[in-house]
């Protein structure tokens, strides 16, 4: 097989993919990412009306950007893209492109494999990248690989589908299996987006980030500001310790945004992400935490109380509370914790004498847990509620708490209501636990986003003193920050992440 010939620049970590409909729109959206301070862009010229017609735009940009490298691709319809013309078209389009500047190609495995004579100029005149892209899937990494090294090639680039969160380390496994191979190793969707933020660190030579004001041409993309800017993908090395939020739905979390921030600000290699897994992926979870190797994670909706089973070891207050926020490794073991607890007892405590209050709960899931055996064990009254008065009364049993039905509990008057149910959390912003009134004079909300939710809202109209989730949120992350990192927690860091965060994603 013929010598590659090394890659003949460095390129940036970042590549900006641009896909726009016409020529006028890719010219200006590259230009706001150049202003952006972004230098590597791709120019998706299948997405043109003519193709043809994008080596001029690309020659006119880079007159007035000489230090911008372009990446050019033309991907035929048949492999996902645009492009509707013959193999031959596509490569001279190609051509084209590098003659009007632009430093790179890519060119699929499928145009490659019927054309592998024809790339002699490109792979002459500009780096040449062979792509493979499964929408389906990913399949065994290695088998691919090993494809596309039959046509020699500057690097390669392996874009699969994750459908469980192992699919992400298989992919960036590669890296390590072939250290002295140019790779690009990107997995799509959601579950996925672990490798977009790692794959630079693990030897992939660069990442796809969406522009920062149009969507991106691949699912999972997010813009090149939150890659460099949340996750410092060009700060952390190799070597950094690995953190996440596991959770189903993941994406409307703020963790990454509190944790990544607190990291910063203590100057450690580390980083924090959101990590998609469904309720039946809690084994494929433990392979890839254990593969990656991740260092720790906080737990959410709808895992805390599942997980328990997969932990070597628990502490007593998680164990007889049933659920886990909280778990990370230490001596080869998986420790779980919950730090919930202190997240409900801390902010009230402050407000009201624990051992003297009367307290209602609603909810019996995992966070109601957590509130009803922290509050007993700190010698409030404890009282239950919920929409199912079977799963009340279990917990009830075994916390020591009064079960009450909803028609019961709104006749009677407490000290505190600790609102520990999903209702009202985004999007379900209009919904509310208790329909008209709150039978409380603390009213304690532990969802957070809405920072502001309509049960809070009907609060304050009643006259009541209200506490809004993000005390709770901010108390038990300081926590779990102390326990991944033995350092203490920069909660003022952490308010302010945690207030960005949130103002963002209700805009």
């Amino acid at each position: 097989m013929p010598s590659r010939k090394p890659l003949p620049q460095q390129l940036p970590k970042i590549c900006i993919a641009l896909g726009l409909p016409t020529i006028e729109k890719l010219l200006q959206h590259a230009r706001n990412e150049i202003e952006s301070g972004e230098r590597f862009l791709e120019f998706r010229l299948d997405y043109l009306p003519d193709p043809s017609a994008g080596a001029n735009a690309i020659r006119e940009f880079l007159e007035a950007n000489p230090e911008v490298s372009i990446l050019a691709t033309c991907r035929r319809h048949q492999n996902h893209g645009r492009f509707n013309g013959s193999i031959d078209e596509q490569i001279r389009i190609l051509e084209a492109a590098v003659r009007a500047g632009a430093c790179a190609v890519d060119v699929e495995i499928e145009s490659a494999e019927n054309a592998t004579g024809k790339l002699d100029h490109l792979r002459g005149e500009s780096t040449l990248i062979l792509s493979y892209h499964n929408y389906e899937g990913t399949p065994p990494p290695e088998s691919i690989l090993k494809r596309m090294m039959k046509i020699p090639a500057h690097a390669y680039k392996v874009v699969t589908t994750a459908k469980k969160p192992n699919d992400s380390q298989k992919l960036l496994s590669l890296a390590k299996t072939y250290p002295r191979e140019k790779l690009i190793l990107l997995a799509m969707g959601e579950a996925g987006f672990p490798t977009r933020v790692l794959s630079p660190a693990w030897g992939g030579i660069y990442t796809y980030a969406a522009p920062n004001a149009a969507e991106g041409t691949a699912s999972g993309q997010v813009s090149a500001r939150l890659l460099r800017n949340l996750y410092r993908i060009e700060k952390f090395s190799k070597n950094a310790k690995i953190f996440g939020v596991v959770a189903d739905p993941v994406r409307h979390s703020i963790s990454p945004n509190v944790h990544n921030r607190a990291f910063q600000a203590r100057r450690l290699d580390a980083v924090y992400l959101p990590l998609l897994v469904q309720p039946a992926q809690m084994k494929d979870f433990f392979a890839f935490a254990d593969s990656l190797p991740l260092a720790g994670c906080s737990i959410t909706i709808p895992h805390k109380q599942k997980i328990i089973r997969y932990l070597d070891a628990v502490d007593p207050l998680a164990r007889r509370i049933g659920a886990v926020n909280t778990i990370w490794k230490k001596a080869g073991k998986w420790r779980g914790t919950n730090t919930d607890a202190a997240g409900v007892t801390v902010p009230l405590a402050k407000r009201v004498k624990l051992n003297q209050a009367s307290i209602l709960i609603a909810g019996n899931g995992g966070a109601a847990r957590g509130a009803a055996f922290a509050l007993a064990d700190a010698g409030a009254k404890i009282s239950l509620v919920g929409r199912n008065l079977d799963r009340v009364r279990a917990l009830a049993r075994i916390c020591g708490g009064e079960p009450l039905s909803r028609e019961q509990a709104v006749q009677k008057h407490f000290d505190v209501v600790v609102h520990a149910t999903p209702i009202g959390m985004w999007p379900n912003v209009k919904d509310c636990f208790f329909e008209d009134k709150i039978p409380g004079d603390i009213v304690f909300d532990m969802v957070y986003n809405p920072l502001e939710t309509l049960l809070l809202k009907k609060a304050k109209d009643q006259g009541r003193e209200v506490i809004d989730g993000l005390q709770m949120f901010l108390e038990q992350a300081s926590q779990q920050f102390e326990i991944f990192t033995g350092e203490s927690a920069p909660r003022s860091v952490m308010e302010k992440a945690a207030l960005e965060a949130l103002g963002a994603k209700s805009a």
